[in-house]
């Protein structure tokens, strides 16, 4: 049988399947094509050996999809909706207002969907709201997160239906949806870090009800391969077990948290991206070649542990001989269990042990891990006990470890939860009869000194939203206010550091102006330090937004030393911080004033290359503001910065498209500008904008448009140039944005002046989408929308059509706006309207005619002939029908 049988494999699958060396499946193909005599061998060669890759492609592809298709589990979910909702909450910085679950019950295998809808390989729902959209019913699944149907309104049950698009994660999700979440996350390195530190932590086992209830359909292949993976982590996990560590209170699980506690680390939103993440444990290893401080360190430890007072003090003293800012002197005191010694020598009554005691730690905790360690062990309770000492020394340097072990969220958390917060408000309380240290007695300096040390924990501290808060109820901003007149130096700049922080939150804005503190900030401008220079500016940048503010810094003179900064470019976070401060003051025109005057504006054009995006955005603002002047418009041009804003349109930093687009816009207002935008291509790169994903940047590119096109000199062939942009522009009325809404309806208004492009856009169905956005109560889109209609009411039958479809009722009631534009853009465009016979009935039902007599009396020119024409064609009909009537 053998014999006869030479290749049992071949035989029975096919000669594919030929398992004799040398053999070939190409070969196959051209031995059965060849046994024919065809002529049509050859192209039947090449469709065989095609369907052949096909087959084998293929065949590949369903090996490979069972292992692609489920790439999330309950486990990723929950850390992903957990990461998100330490970064949310009230507050401008926070990337989320809200994230929560639809129900509170979580199932055995972690899921909380319904057990008929885990069938499905659902995981749970969440609604999340964004700063910017409406609240999203989320539906996170085995195959990825998508939008679902939202809850009933009846039944507040949820429509399980997919409304969209499957991503492949809930952040990937919530950047496709929401431009604010996009732009918060970009600024949050942290979280981004901490993201990746749970991707690449080991993943858990699944559990067995979880497997079957979405793992449902992997081959038995795959569920050996994961048998496999789970005794090999089961392992890594033992392993991991038995070393110890001093983290042991992080690895507590979460469910064990009473609702108060979660609802803290909520609260919790750092300002900057500071080191949050929890870096892994370094120790010494025991075969590695260690110096010998390593060693004698250690001894001195065994000698605190097991020595009376004196030779305590000793062994404090000559600890402090080495070098504590290197590193293996310090894991050396944690390694041999220093730390617990030394936050146990704070307990003590004796003051030279705990003096000692806190001086080592305050040098060792400039390191990550100890002062995690420090966390750990419950040092922070018993330092912010130490505030309330009578010795000044021993307040100053447990402020000054506070300061140094504050650098992450839980220390910050640990501190106000002790009641931290209310006594390094109260070290501030330094009462100084002179600001001058040489009229100053000792026990002055040492006041000062306290408080110096107190502010620098503040500043530590006030970076999230909750401290800040505590900082301010315990009466912060008064105090911060009294030093900042100091002439300290060492003192102003922890000071202004943490006033610069907490002016992020508007309570503290109003407070920083009320206290009269932006004259402090103002004379502090014109110091020598660096880095008190860049606090100063960078307080002042959070506080501009406000008017009154602007002008308080013009009045204070603090314009002119802002300007000189800009000539000094190497400290890039001083100037990142004076750009800043200059782009908010020239929102006020008589800021620009001022700055023409001291030459800025061509200070600010040399900045716009070789600078990094930090200082680029602010920069660009700067000039955005600036050149809603005819005067500043002309400097910009003449010094060459035309090309380099329309080089900068082609980058992906949202903040600096927004000001760009905003700067290039103002300069096309000028026709000399627009003729160097244009040959730069510059509005086919703003119009390519209006497909960027972020409402900001879309909204802005479509400002820029406008005055393009009004400018440019044969703007109707420019437009119609771009392919498929005038079918870009009607879409962009879809948008849920009133900004986007607005911008695009402004942009229609100007494209409409053409009679070609109007024919072209009627076409794409301008019409009923601007019909659609008529009844809106924002004044702005309420403008614009009424222009565009105007505009478009000039082809065709569009004017019988917005008729058609309802858009003549809204518009009278535009006419109840107390806005001057909105009345004037809506009597011109019922004045339109008003040529047909069945609008001019509509606009009387709904009692047009009362309230554009009242409007033929305005001052405004174009208003009064738009109302009076409106109301002529109206009564011209009126007359028609009577003498119809009677004839």
């Amino acid at each position: 049988m053998l014999s006869a049988n030479r290749n049992p494999v071949a035989n029975i699958l096919g000669m594919n399947y030929n398992t004799k060396k040398g053999d070939s499946s190409v070969l196959n193909i051209l031995d059965k094509i060849t046994k024919d005599d065809d002529p049509e061998s050859e192209i039947k060669m090449k469709i065989a050996i095609l369907l052949e890759e096909l087959d084998l492609h293929l065949l590949n592809y369903s090996l490979k999809h069972p292992l692609l298709e489920i790439h999330l589990n309950s486990v990723t979910v929950k850390k992903d909706i957990e990461l998100l909702k330490r970064f949310s909450g009230k507050g401008e910085q926070t990337v989320l207002e809200s994230i929560e679950y639809t129900s509170d019950y979580e199932f055995s295998n972690g899921c909380r969907a319904p057990p008929w809808r885990q069938l499905h390989g659902e995981i749970c729902y969440v609604l999340v709201k964004p700063h910017d959209v409406e609240t999203l019913c989320i539906t996170c699944s085995a195959e990825g997160v998508f939008l679902n149907g939202g809850k009933t309104d009846d039944e507040e049950e949820i429509n399980y239906e997919r409304k969209g698009a499957i991503y492949k994660d809930l952040v990937t999700f919530l950047k496709e949806k929401s431009a604010k979440f996009s732009e918060n996350m970009s600024k949050h390195t942290r979280f981004n870090e901490e993201q990746q530190k749970v991707k690449e932590q080991p993943k858990k086992a699944p559990k067995k009800e979880e497997a079957d209830a979405l793992h449902k359909h992997i081959t038995s292949s795959n569920r050996s391969k994961l048998e496999k993976n789970q005794i090999n982590l089961g392992k890594n996990q033992m392993t991991k077990r038995l070393e110890p560590s001093l983290n042991w209170k992080t690895t507590v699980d979460v469910k064990g948290k009473n609702a108060d506690k979660i609802e803290e680390i909520l609260s919790e939103s750092s300002s900057e991206s500071e080191e949050d993440e929890e870096p892994p444990d370094h120790r010494q290893e025991a075969n590695a070649d260690l110096p010998s401080e390593y060693w004698q360190i250690q001894k001195l430890v065994k000698y605190l542990k097991g020595g009376n007072q004196t030779a305590t003090v000793i062994a404090l003293c000559s600890m402090r001989d080495f070098n504590l800012a290197q590193e293996t002197c310090q894991l050396a005191i944690r390694d041999v269990g220093g730390l617990e010694v030394l936050i146990n020598l704070l307990d003590t009554d004796e003051v030279k042990c705990k003096i000692g005691s806190l001086k080592i730690l305050k040098e060792i905790s400039q390191n990550p891990q100890i002062r995690r360690n420090i966390v750990d062990l419950g040092g922070l309770p018993v330092m912010v006990n130490i505030l309330d000492s009578p010795h000044k020394m021993l307040k100053c340097l447990a402020a000054e470890t506070i300061a140094n072990v504050a650098k992450f969220r839980r220390a910050r958390q640990a501190v106000r939860h002790h009641g931290g917060i209310t006594k390094l408000v109260a070290l501030l309380d330094c009462t100084q009869n002179s600001t001058e240290p040489a009229q100053s007695s000792l026990y002055d300096e040492r006041d000062v000194e306290v408080a110096r040390c107190g502010a620098l924990a503040l500043w530590s501290c006030s970076k999230s939203y909750a401290n800040k808060e505590a900082i301010r109820k315990a009466g912060g901003i008064p105090l911060l206010a009294q030093l900042l007149k100091t002439s300290h130096e060492n003192m102003l700049i922890p000071v202004v550091g943490t006033l610069q922080e907490c002016a992020s939150e508007e309570s503290y804005r109003a407070a920083i102006k009320a206290e009269r503190i932006i004259e402090n900030l103002v004379k502090n401008l014109n110091s020598e330090n660096e880095q008190l220079q860049e606090h100063c500016a960078m307080a002042i940048y959070q506080c501009a937004e406000d008017e009154e503010t602007r002008d308080l810094v013009r009045l204070h003179g603090g314009l002119k030393p802002l300007a000189s900064l800009l000539n000094n470019t190497d400290n890039k976070e001083r100037l990142a911080a004076v750009t800043g401060a200059i782009w908010k003051c020239s929102i006020s025109k008589e800021n620009v004033t001022k700055f023409r005057e001291y030459k800025a504006i061509e200070t600010l054009v040399g900045l716009l290359t070789d600078q990094p995006e930090e200082v680029l955005v602010n920069v660009v603002g700067a000039l955005g503001e600036c050149c809603q002047d005819h005067e500043n418009r002309v400097i910009v041009r003449k010094c060459g910065g035309i090309q380099p804003l329309v080089n900068l349109l082609v980058g992906i930093n949202q903040a600096l498209l927004v000001n760009v687009t905003k700067a290039v816009g103002a300069c096309a207002v000028e026709p000399e500008s627009m003729t160097i935008i244009d040959r730069l291509d510059g509005v086919r790169l703003l119009w390519s904008l209006l497909k960027n994903p972020h409402p900001d940047v879309k909204a802005s590119a479509a400002w820029a448009l406008c005055p393009c096109i009004q400018n440019a000199k044969d703007a109707g062939e420019m437009v119609r140039s771009f392919v498929g942009g005038l079918e870009l522009v009607v879409n962009l009325l879809k948008s849920d944005n009133k900004e986007v809404l607005a911008s695009v309806c402004a942009a229609i208004t100007n494209i409409a002046k053409d009679q070609e492009n109007l024919a072209v856009i009627t076409d794409h169905g301008v019409v009923p989408l601007l019909s659609k956005l008529a009844n809106t109560n924002n004044d702005k889109l309420r403008h614009h929308l009424a222009e565009a209609i105007s505009h478009c009411c000039m082809w065709g039958r569009n004017k019988v059509a917005f008729g058609e479809h309802k858009a003549v009722a809204p518009l009278v009631r535009y006419l109840k706006s107390n806005d001057t534009n909105v009345h004037r853009a809506t009597a011109q465009a019922l004045y339109q309207l008003s040529e047909d016979a069945d609008n001019c009935i509509t606009m009387h039902e709904n009692g047009a005619v009362k309230l554009l007599l009242d409007m033929v009396g305005s001052p405004d020119q174009d208003l009064q002939e738009a109302a009076a024409g409106c109301i002529s064609n109206i009564r011209r009909l009126a007359l028609a029908t009577e003498k119809a009537r009677y004839t």
